[in-house]
């Protein structure tokens, strides 16, 4: 509780103390909920799968049995660890570009970890339902108040309107699963047999709604928007851990709460995958803006994920996982260089760039570390990810595991197109109005992603031996169950 006590501590001090000190007790109160969480991972056992630091509250006692309950286990874990990292850098990110309420702004990251932190711990669904939804209302005042452009607004409402109407149906599949089972407790829950029948309509309503979270063609409009429209630090929490909010639900709870269900549909989720990695690959290349060629190639990364992930073999689901983590980190730096380039001139079309690699050696060479990783180059961690993800496919589905590589092929051609652009050809003076390279800021935010990227990518092990056995418990429900 320590951990998600530290955020919402550090907000309420934010909002009592002046704004000259608010950005350094924010950036304070940050740093230590990272430091805290990896506390956690030294702490944890990494020889059970089962869930450590449980921790229960009454709630809603009595008759109507809902609790509060929390726990972390080697899948959860990476995830609060990835939330706790990229907040102190969002609001280092942003330490110059917001000067207008720059209280509140804080106070919103700050209540969004708190929440997801608690969305990555809590064990009960009703409760994970509330925090889950309850992420929206901090993201959607970041891009509707503190978005770059004119059209952050509608941005910001259709961002909580596809969120939120795909989460209604959930709502009353966690109500029929509370009248069936008489609780909502997730322990409680694995243990309950549903009908296959029963299984397959659940299993559908958990689905509208993190489908929309991951996102999945056709309902993955709403990510460019408000990509474009929100400010650096905005794009950098959302495709860093908001996406991943759909894939830790359906691993957490649609896999093994509704284990046939999950085989039953694995069929009809590879093909809506294959499909969305391919058409959002060539609509990437399409692009002008460089936010949304990101935008797009998130979406084409994490549907790679979920064809790992419903492989049900060990390396899959770890590589999807390990993936998740790995997108998490680069799209978020992918987007922090953009945001580099945007404070100085302003203009995110390409058209305006060229010749960066004069005038800024340094970025452009952080900025092909990541590029590399977005294209999954041996010795970066995405390739760890995504090799385990299609040798566990290709053992179940060959032909899911060939379309989830094209996404690597793809992935090369907007990649280094958007590389070469920026980087390479003479530079534009006419447009191109600052050459400075780095300052001592953006080194501390790129950084250590870069060193993370490439750590992950030589010597993944220990990140996979914490998972390991999360995972296989994991596999080993759904197998039951189905």
């Amino acid at each position: 509780m320590v951990l998600i006590a530290l955020p919402i501590r550090g907000s309420i001090l934010v909002l009592l103390l002046p704004e000259a000190r608010a950005r350094s007790t924010g950036l304070l109160f940050s740093w230590r909920t990272f430091l805290f969480s990896l506390f956690l991972w030294i702490r944890f056992d990494r020889g059970t799968g089962q869930f450590q630091f449980f921790e229960t509250f009454d709630w809603i006692a009595g008759a109507h049995n809902l609790k509060m309950c929390f726990g972390v286990d080697g899948i959860s874990l990476f995830f609060i660890l990835l939330t706790t990292r990229l907040i102190p850098l969002c609001l280092l990110a942003s330490w110059e570009a917001i000067r207008v309420n720059v209280r509140e702004y804080i106070v919103a990251f700050l209540m969004m970890e708190a929440m997801l932190i608690l969305v990555f711990t809590v064990l009960d669904v009703v409760v994970f339902y509330i925090f889950f939804e309850s992420v929206l209302i901090p993201m959607f005042l970041i891009v509707g108040v503190w978005g770059s452009r004119a059209r952050k607004v509608r941005a910001a409402y259709m961002f909580f309107r596809y969120t939120l109407v795909g989460s209604v149906l959930m709502l009353l599949a966690i109500l029929r699963i509370y009248f069936e089972a008489g609780t909502t407790d997730y322990q409680t829950l694995l243990t309950t047999e549903f009908s296959f029948d029963r299984q397959r309509i659940l299993w559908l309503a958990f689905f509208a709604s993190f489908a929309t979270k991951v996102p999945m063609v056709p309902v993955h409009i709403w990510l460019p928007e408000a990509h474009v429209e929100a400010p650096t630090a905005g794009s950098v929490i959302l495709a860093g851990v908001l996406l991943k909010l759909g894939t830790y639900g359906l691993v957490r709870f649609s896999l093994p709460l509704f284990p046939a269900a999950t085989v039953y549909f694995t069929p009809f989720v590879y093909t809506m995958c294959v499909l969305a990695v391919v058409y959002t690959s060539l609509t990437a290349i399409r692009q002008t803006d460089m936010k949304r060629i990101i935008a797009y190639a998130s979406v084409a990364h994490m549907n790679v994920t979920l064809i790992g992930v419903f492989s049900l073999t060990a390396p899959g689901v770890e590589g999807g996982i390990y993936q998740m983590l790995s997108h998490g980190i680069v799209s978020s730096a992918l987007f922090l260089c953009v945001g580099v380039l945007y404070d100085r001139h302003h203009t995110r079309l390409l058209k305006y760039y060229g010749g960066v690699a004069h005038a800024m050696p340094m970025y452009v060479t952080l900025f092909l570390v990541f590029t590399m990783a977005n294209i999954a180059l041996p010795g970066t961690s995405s390739f760890v990810g995504e090799f385990l993800i299609l040798l566990g496919a290709f053992n179940v589905n060959t032909a899911a595991a060939f379309g989830g590589a094209t996404g690597m092929v793809l992935g090369g051609g907007y990649a280094l197109w958007l590389y070469n652009r920026v980087a390479y050809g003479n530079v534009k003076t006419q447009y191109m109005g600052s050459f400075d390279d780095l300052n001592p800021r953006e080194w501390a935010v790129l950084l250590p992603l870069a060193l993370i990227t490439v750590y992950g990518g030589v010597y993944p092990e220990p990140f996979r031996d914490t998972m390991r056995e999360s995972v296989a418990h994991l596999i080993e429900q759904v197998h039951r169950g189905s």
